[in-house]
């Protein structure tokens, strides 16, 4: 079998160096969704990085990246699927991936499209700027928020502020379970709270907004790659209109001031929920990253 393990803080360069030289990526393979997220492995192999992941009662391998054999490591994480008693499912395969799949493998592989996981892409110009008739809505939110909140400040998230953040996202929860007292809620809450104890050694960063002292709204994120930004987390008080759009936007800013080289804010996916997805579209993504699932074909046909 592979030898797959957690990732430790340890690992994030040695990772990242294979995954920012790597095509364009979901928000999967950022260090910190593998290191936050659920019961997620990795192992370095074949100059490759290899994954094994456990969700909702099922295993499954996120396509490996690397400049390495990757059909190598493919031929082995079948092989694994097989030890382990299995079925091989691979996940997470961009077009590339796919097409790549099906080359080396033909016919062995049932593909599938999954649209509920594809990331949104944003031009970070766009949501820092908002311009043009296609963000008049949402200027017009940020707007009535200025308006109503004409002292709000923008504060980089660090040590000394991360209590008051935690503090907010923890009324957010409190708040989200009383009205909804069946949401499911826990995996992300956890991944919350090990950001916040593990901020500094992710690399992340993020902003808060305060007005008069209290916490209105905060976000956070990392390097996806050499141009793009993940946003991890973002959480506002709701009886605070304008506040999402507000934190949006000024987090696009900040970035923007900080790393002018950046090009692309990913906003991950919409899990399949309407309203997420109505939410995110509303932005007008710059582009999808679309995503595909492979799982050997006779683990569901038989021989």
């Amino acid at each position: 079998m592979i030898d797959f393990q957690r990732l430790t803080l340890a690992q994030k360069d040695e990772y990242e160096r294979i995954l920012f030289a790597s095509p364009e990526r979901g928000c999967e393979y950022s260090f910190a969704n593998l290191y936050l997220w659920g019961r997620q492995q990795a192992a370095f192999l074949q100059g490759c990085a290899a994954f094994f992941s456990h969700f909702g009662g099922r295993s499954v391998y996120p396509y490996p990246i690397g400049p390495g054999d990757r059909r190598a490591v493919i031929e082995a994480i079948l092989a694994d699927a097989k030890e382990r008693g299995i079925p091989c499912r691979i996940t997470n395969m961009t077009n590339a991936d796919r097409e790549e799949l099906e080359g080396w493998f033909p016919g062995v592989f049932h593909l599938r499209t999954n649209r509920d996981s594809f990331d949104y892409v944003y031009d970070i110009n766009d949501l820092a700027d908002l311009r043009g008739r296609k963000f008049q809505k949402k200027r017009n939110h940020f707007n009535r928020f200025r308006t109503e909140h004409p002292d709000y400040e923008v504060l980089p998230l660090n040590s000394c502020n991360l209590p008051l953040a935690q503090s907010l996202v923890d009324q957010w929860y409190y708040t989200r379970l009383k009205s909804d007292p069946h949401g499911d809620y826990l995996l992300e809450n956890i991944a919350m709270a090990r950001a916040f104890q593990n901020y500094a050694g992710l690399g992340m960063e993020g902003i808060l907004l305060l007005d008069g002292g209290q916490p209105l709204a905060v976000t956070m994120g990392t390097r996806l790659s050499e141009d793009t930004y993940d946003i991890h987390f973002e959480k506002a008080r709701e009886d605070v209109d304008g506040a999402y759009n507000a934190v949006n936007c000024e987090f696009a800013r900040y970035l923007r001031l900080r790393h002018p080289e950046l090009r692309f804010l990913d906003r991950e996916d919409d899990l399949g929920l309407e309203g997420l997805r109505k939410a995110k579209l509303s932005y007008n993504p710059h582009h999808m990253i679309e995503k595909h699932w492979a799982c050997v074909a006779e683990d569901i046909y038989g021989d």
